[in-house]
């Protein structure tokens, strides 16, 4: 089965139609080349528009034998879909395959969060003696402050600082710009980073409006920010296993705790549906039970 050329038209496909990021681009990508070897090696005669739901389920089902987690069987099923639609507007096939396919149901995990006395045990121990130490605490008063994803902390640029208006404007999943407002704190810390420690270090050309950069003056990667908030963490004595994105929870939790109206919480992290956002409804019952205390006229 040659593939390659319909492999290139549906990366573009993702890119240009859909506006996914790279890392879903890559991942669509990655799990319909899984699928491809299992039909070469189970069907290697077989063509596009010969393809039948039983032959996916056969993929799925040697899926299921390697324990594969129900939400990697979504992404999966989800990039297939995707796929033989971008297959079926282009006329290779002239009927998909996938109209039937079941996406396995995934129970919703609430995610771990910080209490606010954590978060300030977090901030505390960062040692601001040192270069690393000063932008490590503008990167954590940021992702806290602002409830941002990795993604959006390392590609933030210095031309998208308001800072003076108390906002930032932050491109999200699928390019979609927003504007976050940003806390007092934070800004200080990135004013703080700004002169005195990212002025002194050496910019690589190209990272010239990139905010956080790394000693060698590139912008910094996704894994060194898991690591900042990991040291971060064992030297605060935290014992919750946390990461990136424990942030960007914690964020929301808190402003939910308080009253915040949920639009207004989906709107500052980015989420297309607020469905998303109801999560973080569910993080504290007390915060529940006090509002319908105080808003349900027969409670």
């Amino acid at each position: 089965m040659l593939a390659a050329d319909y492999i290139t038209g549906f990366k573009a496909y993702l890119q240009l139609e859909k506006s996914l990021s790279q890392n879903s681009v890559q991942a669509y990508v990655h799990d319909v080349q899984l699928l491809l070897q299992f039909l070469d090696r189970q069907y290697p005669d077989i063509r596009f528009e010969a393809i039948e739901l039983h032959h996916l389920l056969s993929f799925l089902e040697s899926i299921n034998e390697v324990a594969m987690a129900a939400t990697s069987q979504a992404r999966i099923i989800s990039g297939l879909k995707s796929f033989f639609y971008f297959l079926f507007v282009e006329q290779v096939i002239t009927a998909d395959p996938t109209t039937f396919l079941e996406t396995p149901k995934i129970q919703r995990k609430l995610p771990d969060v910080l209490s606010l006395e954590e978060i300030n045990l977090l901030f505390e121990h960062i040692d601001h003696s040192t270069f690393d130490g000063q932008r490590n605490r503008a990167i954590l008063e940021t992702m806290y402050s602002c409830g941002l994803r990795v993604s959006e902390l390392i590609g933030l640029k210095i031309s998208n600082l308001y800072l003076d208006a108390g906002f930032i404007r932050v491109i999200g999943k699928g390019n979609k710009e927003r504007l976050v407002p940003i806390g007092d704190e934070a800004v200080r810390y990135i004013n703080l980073y700004k002169e005195h420690i990212r002025k002194q270090g050496k910019i690589v050309n190209g990272f010239e409006d990139i905010l956080f950069l790394n000693k060698h003056g590139k912008g910094l990667s996704r894994v060194m920010i898991f690591l900042i908030i990991k040291k971060a963490a064992a030297t605060a004595g935290i014992q919750k296993n946390i990461y990136p994105h424990t942030l960007r929870h914690s964020f929301a939790t808190h402003l939910v705790e308080n009253g915040a109206d949920l639009r207004a919480v989906q709107e500052m992290l980015g989420h297309e549906s607020i469905t998303t956002t109801e999560i973080y409804t569910h993080l504290d019952r007390n915060f529940l039970q006090q509002t319908l205390q105080k808003f349900h006229p027969r409670f």
